[in-house]
């Protein structure tokens, strides 16, 4: 009974040690322009930065959608280490405008979010092509859905019990055969 005991304390402690890495994502800390912030002009790039390193990946995408739903974002998105970057056309009229990003974390989870600024002076741009890249958050039609690409939860679940039952079987066999 002792040993079964200590598989199971065992088993406990190792899936509580390694659970925590495993549900961590990566997290965005700072974006130019910044979150609610109001500006003037127009940047002619938006940046993203976040907590830990991101996938240099072709499933990565940011979009700038305007205050009349028109892309703002126009060519391909730019990864250095944990800063994603993506170029943006002249802004246009005034408005509340939305980045919307998608990017792929160093363990494999896509990550996608949003964040909104103002543009307080209307500039003289004009929006991108309707076939610009869209990300979740975004009015376009085609933005990206399905799963994040990562392992299901239960799958973890799962295999934690598992674990937990091979454990506990080894354990209570090994303190059989030893009893006898």
């Amino acid at each position: 009974m002792r040993k079964a005991l200590v598989g199971f304390g065992v088993a406990v402690l190792f899936l509580l040690g390694t659970a925590g890495p495993a549900l961590a994502h990566n997290v965005l800390i700072s974006t130019n322009p910044a979150k609610d912030a109001s500006v003037a002009t127009g940047p002619d790039k938006v940046l993203l930065t976040f907590d830990q390193y991101v996938q240099n990946a072709d499933v990565n995408q940011v979009a700038v959608t305007g205050p009349s739903g028109d892309q703002w974002a126009e060519g391909p998105v730019q990864v250095s280490d944990n800063v994603v970057s993506a170029p943006l056309r002249p802004l246009g009229p005034a408005g509340v405008y939305t980045i919307g990003y998608r990017i792929l974390s160093a363990d494999g989870h896509s990550v996608t979010g949003e964040v909104k600024f103002t543009l307080t002076q209307a500039g003289t741009g004009t929006p991108a092509a309707a076939k610009a890249a869209t990300a979740p958050g975004t009015s376009a039609a085609a933005a990206p859905s399905g799963s994040d690409g990562g392992v299901p939860i239960w799958v973890w679940i799962a295999g934690a019990v598992v674990l937990l039952g091979v454990g506990m079987t080894v354990a209570l066999r090994t303190g059989k055969e030893s009893s006898k």
